[in-house]
This record gives structure tokens, sequence and C-alpha cells, in this order.
């Protein structure tokens, strides 16, 4: 009887084992298959704007083409590119490819490559304190983000506008230490990208990238001080897993954002302040 007891305790446990470790997939990582429709899921990281909001414009394209576009949104600059490492999107869209270089070259776990340019979002110079920047005062505070890349593109904008110079051929890669002319004094807040709009307040100026401006209701055509032109060469891209560039989820997005449609939308919607670079 106590064999038999035995056996059967032993018989119980070797199923939990099983049941326990089940292969089915994380719902949270890569794309997978919809078990209510049998369609293609696929997970794109983005910011909310405007990145976010031109994804949603092609939904209907991509559900006809039997794949569900499952859209992730993110505040800041750094977990899209480590959720996409680790398989737990498929793609992501918030970013300029000299800021993915960038993160790259920094993270060399991390291999991700450039899929598509989409379009680009001209940095600004923003205040609530002057109208000009020449009105700005001697010591005036100017918060920049503080991401290499784009602190690096912040003061080439500067520099552009006349406030500052920097040393030659430091390019994007310009740090604060690369100033060799400051004849206002200025004095440099460096503040993680999603919150320099919320200096503004406290600073005399403040250099933000076009989605966060749009986020507090800045129109960068508008209430820009100074903006980047059509010449900029920071084009907001699809990053992917290096070898993904091919998979066809991915050629279906990358053809389906590269349409008239789409813009046409970026065009009507953010009048300017979105440009496309297809």
């Amino acid at each position: 009887m106590k064999k038999a007891i035995a056996l059967i305790a032993s018989l119980m446990a070797l199923c939990f084992a099983f049941t326990g470790c089940g292969g089915g997939q994380n719902p949270s990582s890569g794309s997978g298959t919809s078990a209510s429709s049998g369609s293609k899921v696929l997970k794109v990281g983005a910011t909310a704007v405007p990145h976010a909001e031109i994804l949603e414009t092609i939904k209907p394209e991509l559900k006809n083409q039997g794949i569900e576009l499952n859209i992730v949104e993110f505040s800041d600059y750094v977990q899209p590119n480590l959720a996409l490492n680790d398989a737990e999107l498929d793609a992501n869209f918030f970013q300029h490819a000299p800021y993915l270089e960038n993160f790259v070259s920094e993270h060399k776990e991390c291999k991700l490559a450039n899929a598509a340019g989409i379009h680009i979002e001209p940095m600004g110079i923003y205040s609530k304190k002057v109208k000009d920047l020449k009105d700005l005062r001697d010591g005036a505070s100017i918060a920049v983000p503080n991401d290499p890349t784009n602190e690096g593109r912040a003061l080439l904008l500067l520099e552009k506008a006349g406030l500052l110079k920097l040393r030659d051929k430091v390019a994007e890669k310009a740090t604060l230490q690369d100033i060799v002319e400051n004849p206002k004094n200025l004095k440099f807040q460096e503040i993680e990208a999603a919150q320099v709009p919320r200096t503004l307040e406290d600073v005399d100026a403040a250099v933000i990238n076009t989605n966060y401006a749009m986020q507090i209701n800045l129109v960068p055509t508008k209430d820009a001080l100074f903006i980047e032109d059509s010449t900029s060469p920071y084009v907001n891209i699809i990053a992917v897993r290096q070898g993904d560039e091919k998979r066809p989820e991915i050629v279906a997005l990358i053809k389906a954002l590269k349409t008239e449609k789409v813009k046409n939308f970026i065009n009507d919607k953010y009048k300017g302040a979105v440009v496309p670079a297809f």
C-alpha cells in the first residue's frame, strides 16, 4: 500500500513539473499569433506624440494584411531600446539615427539596426521670459537635453541661433566643454529630454525636442523662437533588432508608413512641426 501511494505521489509530481514549465509564448515578448483572430501581432514601442499618433493611422492597413499592430507607449529615450533588444518589442519608433548610433556604441550588448527613416522633428528653442533671443539677459539660464546626442544637437542649434560658438568640427558630438565663445555668459542646465519642457517656468530658455514640445501644447512653428529647418540630419527612424530588417512584418510596417496617406496626415496635423522624410 505504501508503495502504491508513493508511486501515485511521484506521478502527480511529474505531472506538475510538466504543466508548470509550459512552453506558451509570454504575451509581453515580441510578436506572436493572436489566439482570437489568428493574425500576427506586431509590438512597436513609441513615444506618444507624434510617433504613436502616426502609427495609429496605419493600423487598418496592417490589419488588412493580417497584422495586428500593438503600440506600446514610452515616455523616455532609454527603455524602448532596452525593451527592443530584450525582444519585448518587435520594433520601436521614437529616435533619430544619430541617437541610435550613440546608444549602440554605449550599450555593446544591444544589437539594434536602423530599418528606415520616416520623418524629421525640428528641434526648437522656447522661452516664457523673452519674445526674441536677442533679449536674453547676461547670465541667462538655458535648459538642454542631457543625453549625448540631443545635447550636441541642442548646442548646434544654439550656435546657429548666434548665441554661442563651438569648437571646430565637433558637430553633433558637441558638449558644454566644446563651447569656445559664450558672449552672454549663458548658464546651462542639463536635463533629461522628457523633463526639459517642465523647466520652462524656471529657466530663461529651453531647447526642446518637438515630440515633447507638442505634448505640452507648444506649436513648434509658431512658439519656437528658433527652429531647425528641413535640412536637419536627425531623421526619426524605425529601429529593429539586427537581422530583422527584412522580416515580412517589419517590411509591411515600413511600407504602410511610407505612403501618401501618412505623408498627408503628417503635413495636415503637424503643420510643419513634423516633416516627412520620404
